[in-house]
């Protein structure tokens, strides 16, 4: 019997109605392209949203982008989910520190998304939220996560998994 080692990757934003469902999409279509069955994705927010539906123009571009993921509704972080993942990604400073200060025992799970960009200049790290703001920045938005999933994708075909 083959017992496959999963890695839990866990993006957290705001409500995980844009940019964590951005990049749980993204990820989850690379890999599933990818043949990948080795790695779960999800995916949470830092405010209570349960089962709100994903912003519109996020998952329509998405879509467009060739990642769709439908179905989507907003979950609440919580302490299983960080106890289960191997590595939890988030999109502003803020938050990292937030999750920090909430599950302390946690924190060195905790990264930026956007350092894992080769766009990343080491200057600010934050992706910020294009909620109720112009399809451009809504594209922009999946741009620099697009560019940062490539990042991460490195990172895990270097772990070996």
């Amino acid at each position: 019997m083959v017992i496959l080692n999963i890695m839990k990757i866990l993006f957290v934003c705001t409500a995980n109605i844009v940019r964590s469902y951005m990049a749980e999409a993204i990820l989850k279509g690379k890999l599933r392209k990818a043949g990948r069955t080795d790695i779960a994705v999800a995916s949470a927010g830092l405010i209570p949203m349960n089962g709100v539906e994903v912003d519109k123009t996020a998952e329509q571009i998405v879509a467009e982008m060739g990642y769709p993921l439908y179905g989507h509704r907003a979950r609440l972080l919580t302490k299983e989910m960080m106890e289960e993942a191997d590595w939890v990604f988030v999109m502003e400073h803020s938050q990292k520190e937030k999750i920090k200060d909430t599950y302390p025992e946690f924190a060195s799970k905790i990264r930026l998304l956007k350092t894992c960009s080769r766009e990343y200049d080491g200057k600010n790290g934050d992706i910020g939220d294009p909620y109720r703001l112009s399809p451009l920045k809504y594209r922009q938005c999946f741009s620099e996560i697009y560019m940062s999933i490539q990042g991460v994708l490195k990172c895990i075909s270097n772990t070996g998994n």
